[in-house]
């Protein structure tokens, strides 16, 4: 039997997953790293901890299989996206720390970009907004704040790259300078329609041509490993953006089919097919995937929830109302229904389809009869509202396209909670699937690297790998859920009315 080796490279660690050629784990291996937070508002990675902790578990992974690297079909990566590095090609010495998804600190270059103008221009060519979320502000800030940099950018003398392009400059040993189109399509650099780097926006940005990673697909054999930290020999067969890697692992490959990832946030994509329509309700339009040379770019919708489990987190280390995570269930079904309590949790401000940056958490609807209980279902119910608006913006956005949501697919650590999960269908009016294997960006990873080596011959023939675990049926009769949206509505309109100091 032939086996994949999915690397899963996310934020605060790094992980390696063998899958067999029926989608299940044989063997995995974890490594955290350390966070750095120089500044406020400043997230930092040290590039070698990433190499380091990935290269690490590898080996565990095999172990835990039980098999050797020389029995892998392929390797394929998934990698958290939007963080930036720049390195030496000649060495391969990272010139830098690595700037976080999560920083903030090009915040002001956003707001002078905006101030020119230009950010209908991005919007247009990218499908994303001006915010410093995106690779393309980090960039240019190191070359700013480091004008040595710049002159050597501009004689080919240094690399750029997400985290993706770092592992298979790591992996090859600096033969390979790649990137996909998943993940070149959150730099704010990527023209969606044309399929490579957009020289105007370049311009803008005031970023050289050379720094840049070759764009290749999705999937395809890429390079082989030579580093003797990983599976010397093995082909590197597919390349993707975490969220899209979790919406392939999801076999979300026919437009409408949409998956969300509940996690500290909570993310959910679309499918759009070959159409990178532009939003008309805030969402972000990316790239998904390109699978193979000859096949054109799939895209997809995709919302963010800023805060998701966190909230649960919230309930435990700042009300102290319950002691572990597993608890919030119990206390939350304790109590037939919220009470009419809703609860904003809008800690960070709003995303999708607010864009908030100033509302602040909102509890309202409290009584005398309101204790614990009801402000856990509350708790749980905002996750739910949040990413029902994101998909109801979704479905606005695709009236007309002669596709809609079927059902939504579900994966993290809080779709283990059934009462989450059923509420979210009552409030969709349509199923919410929980699938056997919930690994589902290392899962897109590795069978799109199994495409890649020819262990399948297209992507349909990936859909019986995927197997549903459970099936929650909407209850709630649209009417009532319609009424509850509203109410919830009224109470995100609310936490916008008061600002944080």
């Amino acid at each position: 039997m032939s086996f994949l080796l999915a690397l899963d490279q996310g934020t605060t660690s790094s992980r390696a997953i063998v899958f067999d050629t029926e989608g299940m784990i044989q063997g995995m291996g974890q490594r955290e790293f350390p966070q750095h937070y120089p500044h406020p508002g400043w997230v930092e990675h040290d590039p070698m901890d990433l190499w380091s902790s990935q290269a690490g578990v590898i080996s565990e992974a095999l172990a835990q299989a039980r098999i050797g690297p020389d029995q892998l079909a392929a390797v394929g990566i998934a990698n958290q996206r939007e963080t930036t590095l720049i390195w030496e090609r000649a060495t391969g010495t990272p010139v830098g720390p690595a700037i976080v998804w999560q920083d903030r600190r090009t915040a002001e270059l956003c707001e002078r970009l905006r101030a020119r103008g230009v950010e209908p221009l991005f919007t247009q060519r990218t499908g994303l907004c001006l915010d410093p979320y995106f690779s393309g502000t980090k960039l240019a800030w190191m070359l700013e704040h480091h004008p040595d940099l710049r002159a050597r950018a501009e004689r080919g003398e240094l690399a750029f790259g997400t985290v993706d392009s770092w592992l298979v400059w790591q992996l090859t040993q600096g033969q390979r300078h790649v990137t996909d189109p998943s993940n070149a399509s959150r730099t704010l650099l990527f023209n969606l329609r044309t399929g490579d780097w957009d020289d105007d926006l370049l311009g803008i940005l005031n970023i050289p041509r050379p720094l840049l990673p070759d764009l290749v697909p999705s999937q395809g054999v890429i390079g082989e490993v030579s580093h003797p930290l990983g599976p010397v020999g093995r082909p590197i067969a597919a390349i993707l953006g975490d969220q899209q890697a979790a919406l392939a692992g999801q076999v979300c490959f026919y437009p409408g089919m949409s998956k969300c990832t509940y996690g500290t946030g909570c993310f959910v994509l679309m499918n759009l097919g070959d159409d990178p329509r532009p939003s008309r309700h805030r969402l972000l339009t990316t790239a998904a995937w390109c699978l193979g040379a000859e096949r054109s770019l799939v895209y997809a919708l995709e919302g963010a929830v800023f805060i998701g489990g966190a909230v649960v987190q919230w309930l435990r280390d700042g009300l102290g109302l319950i002691r572990s995570s597993a608890e919030v269930e119990a206390l939350a079904t304790s109590v037939p229904d919220s009470g009419g309590v809703y609860f904003v949790p809008a800690f960070v401000g709003l995303g999708v389809p607010d864009w908030d940056p100033h509302a602040s958490g909102t509890l309202i609807g409290i009584g005398r009869g309101t204790n614990a209980a009801h402000l856990a279902r509350a708790a749980l119910e905002s996750i739910a509202f949040q990413v029902a608006e994101a998909l109801h913006a979704m479905r606005a956005d695709i009236e007309g396209s002669g596709f809609d949501l079927g059902e939504l697919r579900v994966d993290g650590g809080a779709s283990v909670n059934r009462t989450l999960m059923q509420f979210q269908a009552d409030l969709l009016g349509v199923a919410v699937v929980r699938p056997a294997v919930t690994e589902t960006t290392a899962l897109g990873a590795a069978l799109f690297a199994g495409l890649g080596a020819g262990l399948w011959r297209d992507e349909t023939e990936l859909e019986g790998v995927w197997r549903a675990a459970e099936r929650f049926e909407p209850r709630l009769a649209p009417s009532q859920a319609q009424a509850r949206l509203a109410r919830w509505r009224e109470a995100v309109e609310r936490s916008k009315g008061w600002r944080h100091d």
